[in-house]
């Protein structure tokens, strides 16, 4: 699959294969009898005010929501499980553009959800996100699907041979534009779908009830089963089919379960349950900045805050964790400080939320602001990652593929050992390894959720040490066995130690990522901690394409060509991973710097906040503020 959306279903897939083994949020909340987060599971059907309908929901909208979903997917992916071999087998690119195009739109399709889901939250809703963006997917694939099957719009046919010696003609300007716009409506579709499919389900269910509690849980049961087989259908039969039968069969069968889709989908428009959109928690952020500016000149002592008034009212209803005020980036504080009583109303709400805002307000964009640091130590780690839709995929076109005499397993396919990797891994590690280690640790865990993510890292720079001493071997025999193909005569399943180190990172720092992070954000703030993670993969795509620009630049001369060479077999790729390995080694460090310093949110009871520090301003008669 492609550098983007391999990787990023690749993390989804390890969220879902987690969820397997965990007792899900909303029942633990149901149990105690408190209200859902209105981030993490959507609202509840009975607020008549916020749900525009209630019946009938449940499973009866769920054939459709769950079959739309599952057709989208097998579209989107069955699309773009193979692309890179497209661009440089049936558009004849050289791989530093391939990977670079990949790279970008990898990188574009990944911060795209964050903007959907500003959207949805804050405009649109779930339900007119989602059709949008569905139509979006299609035009998109539609125009993909076209490069291959109009001549107009791809360059001549242009055999093995051909492209060995570098004589067939690229894709010119005006085909690869139209494949790029549908690149973009692609993009568009993703940050729109991605970010609502599952709180649109969600909302189907009442999260107050027993019933409901047990239809999320069965709902994200299904939506894990058939994304796991969704993953698996187009990294085989999808991909076996754009590379062994026709690139307009392998892209017209998504386009045409695409179409399937959308018609499921509005085939269920009188079941669903609507949720209006109640604002964007972004915005919530923004005034809490705006307002610390607002207040710059304000002085806030350092230790105890006797004798200063901050802006603390009762939480609301989708709020379940109460932050206490803290020193930690205590500029932040003045957003919270109560300069005079013109900046309340008489019952008690700030005349201007741009302003004045609350404690919790405050914390919670401190919680942000902590987990930048060990955000961005995952970008570097997930860099190693993106090479496996690209470079990897490169490499496995270069080995020999054959499994007897007549089957050819198709390169975009190679990728799912660090599947299989993780799927065998996690129950072991669940199961048996997590309760040898709690008892030696007395951690709930085993090891706490930073030290797996660093153990993450480790494996990802083993990958890339290992991939650059397998690719020196590929290389070597591929150049002392020289045929008109370029063909090493070494299997392709060299590629899988790689892929397992890979797959063990994955495993490690993905899922230590999502879990490091749905814990330390506010429960109402979950869908943030879990869009982190399609930042991470966005913001290592671009670093993976200003690597390879930078390295393709430099690393040439008259008399050697560079590293990343359109002959693989003339290029030193094993020093590119090596390069990737190295800045991973000092991101390592960097990481373990950021993890010594961390300090983990806390929390505090209602009845436990002492008045001479917070004080409820608000709840005073005038005549006794300051």
């Amino acid at each position: 699959m492609v550098a983007g959306d391999k990787n990023g279903a690749s993390s989804f897939s390890l969220y879902c294969l987690t969820k397997c083994f965990q007792k899900p949020v909303t029942s633990t909340l149901a149990e105690k009898g408190q209200d859902q987060p209105e981030g993490m599971h959507g609202k509840s059907l009975s607020d008549s005010k916020k749900v525009t309908q209630k019946k009938p929901g449940g499973w009866k909208s769920m054939p459709f929501i769950l079959g739309n979903e599952t057709f989208e997917r097998l579209a989107t992916f069955g699309l773009l499980a193979n692309f890179t071999v497209y661009l440089v087998k049936q558009l004849s690119l050289e791989q530093v553009v391939a990977v670079n195009i990949m790279n970008i739109w990898s990188g574009i399709t990944n911060f795209a959800p964050l903007l959907g889901a500003f959207v949805s939250d804050a405009y649109v809703g779930r339900f007119k996100t989602i059709a949008f963006s569905s139509f979006a997917s299609l035009l998109g694939m539609m125009t993909v699907t076209l490069t291959a099957w109009l001549p107009q719009l791809h360059p001549p046919k242009c055999n093995a041979g051909q492209q060995s010696l570098g004589q067939c003609k690229s894709a010119s300007k005006t085909q690869l534009g139209v494949l790029l716009m549908g690149l973009c409506f692609l993009s568009i579709g993703t940050g729109g779908i991605r970010p609502c499919s599952i709180p649109f389900g969600v909302d189907q269910f009442d999260p107050t009830t027993e019933e409901g509690v047990k239809g999320i849980t069965s709902f994200f049961n299904w939506y894990y089963t058939t994304f796991t087989v969704v993953i698996l259908f187009t990294l085989t039969v999808v991909v076996y089919i754009q590379t062994s039968v026709s690139w307009v069969l392998g892209f017209g069968i998504p386009t045409i379960l695409m179409v399937c889709s959308i018609v499921l989908f509005f085939i269920g428009t009188k079941l669903y349950v609507y949720v209006e959109p109640e604002g964007s928690i972004f915005s919530g952020i923004a005034q809490v900045l705006v307002s610390a500016y607002k207040k710059r000149k304000l002085k806030v002592p350092e230790g105890e805050f006797d004798g200063i008034d901050f802006y603390d009212p009762p939480l609301k209803a989708t709020v379940l964790s109460k932050l206490p005020l803290t020193n930690q980036f205590r500029f932040l504080n003045k957003a919270a400080m109560i300069v005079d009583d013109k900046e309340l109303n008489s019952d008690g709400s700030p005349t201007n939320h741009w302003r004045l805002c609350s404690i919790q307000q405050v914390e919670e964009v401190k919680c942000l602001i902590k987990i930048i640091p060990i955000w961005a130590s995952g970008i570097i780690c997930f860099t190693s990652m993106t090479q496996q839709g690209t470079f990897t995929v490169l490499q496995a076109l270069k080995m020999d593929r054959h499994l007897g005499p007549n089957f050819q397993i198709p390169a975009g396919s190679i990728s799912i050992i660090s599947m299989l990797t993780i799927g065998i891994w996690l129950p072991i590690y669940d199961r048996l390894i997590v309760p040898s280690l709690r008892k030696v640790t007395k951690h709930d865990g085993g090891i706490t959720l930073l030290q797996r993510i660093g153990i993450g890292i480790v494996f990802s720079i083993l990958s890339m040490v290992v991939a650059g001493l397998i690719e020196k071997e590929r290389r070597a025999a591929a150049n002392s066995h020289p045929n008109p193909l370029g063909i090493a005569p070494v299997s392709v399943m060299w590629l899988a130690p790689q892929l397992i180190l890979m797959g063990f990172c994955e495993a490690f720092n993905i899922i230590g990522q999502i879990e490091f992070f749905n814990q330390q954000f506010p429960d109402h703030m979950r869908s943030i901690a879990n869009s982190l993670i399609s930042c991470s993969f966005g913001g290592a795509s671009y670093l993976s394409s200003l690597l390879v620009t930078v390295v393709h630049a430099v690393t040439g001369s008259h008399s050697h060509p560079d590293w990343l060479t359109n002959d693989i077999n003339a290029g030193r790729l094993d020093y590119f991973y090596y390069v990737i390995a190295g800045m991973g080694v000092v991101n390592f460090i960097y990481f373990l710097y950021c993890a010594h310093r961390y300090r983990y949110k806390g929390s505090v009871q209602e009845e436990d906040k002492k008045p001479s520090m917070i004080l409820s301003w608000f709840n005073q008669p005038r005549s006794e503020r300051n």
